[in-house]
């Protein structure tokens, strides 16, 4: 009689052992095929997952105005550490972002600025205080053309431009091709821009010019140049 007690409660113990490990392979299962946000599935197509391995980003962020060139400003940043270093015509300035003082709030302004608009797609996953409407199909500003259109909005305290939004066009294959910059979220943009000529950098994609209607004026990235972390 006693076996077969045994021969039960062994038989219990295995169908539970068999139900958790059923349980948890499902759940193991969902997690690896979680649906991916709008904000992931864009930072993604703009190389977000080869961001891990990059060691310093350099740039230089000018604006174009008719035949005027501007000046421009190169940035060396090392994201890993967060240490930043401008060049310009005058003296060269260089800061770690977390240890700053007021007399490199200006230059940091700067920075954020001139990275913002050259890793927008990842500041859609990095800016988790924004919200990010849902996606809905419209009519683009300047292409005219039929896009994806999600509107990243900041909260109104906190960063350096609170409360401000960014309507951003993109395609099938999660490309931005255009966006418009609302200061203070109001209805009407204040800036509004393409994004053209991508280029392929150590798997991450950037567009090196931004164009306003008309094209006499450009906001472009020239010297790019990622290196990654078995490149040092």
């Amino acid at each position: 009689m006693k076996s077969i007690y045994l021969s039960l409660i062994c038989l219990l113990l295995v169908s539970n052992c068999k139900s958790d490990q059923q349980k948890t392979s499902k759940e193991n299962h969902k997690e690896e095929f979680k649906e991916l946000s709008i904000a992931e599935k864009i930072a993604n197509a703009h190389g977000f997952e080869q961001w891990q391995n990059v060691s310093e980003v350099k740039f230089t962020f000018q604006v174009n105005r008719d035949s005027v060139q501007g000046k421009g400003r190169s940035w060396t940043w090392n994201p890993k550490e967060n240490k930043v270093k401008m060049s310009t015509s005058e003296t060269p300035i260089a800061y770690v972002r977390h240890k700053i003082d007021s007399s490199y709030i200006s230059t940091d302004k700067a920075f954020i600025n001139d990275k913002f608009w050259l890793l927008v797609p990842f500041q859609l996953v990095w800016d988790s205080t924004a919200t990010i409407s849902e996606p809905k199909f419209v009519t683009s500003p300047i292409y005219n053309k039929t896009l994806k259109l999600i509107t990243l909005t900041y909260p109104q305290k906190g960063g350096y431009t609170p409360g401000d939004a960014y309507d951003i066009y993109y395609d099938d294959d999660y490309i931005i091709r255009e966006w418009a910059y609302r200061k203070g979220n109001s209805e009407e943009p204040s800036l509004s821009t393409t994004f053209e000529n991508y280029n392929d950098y150590n798997g991450i994609k950037i567009a090196t010019d931004h164009k306003m209607e008309g094209g006499n004026w450009n906001l472009n990235f020239t010297a790019v140049k990622i290196t990654l972390d078995d490149q040092k």
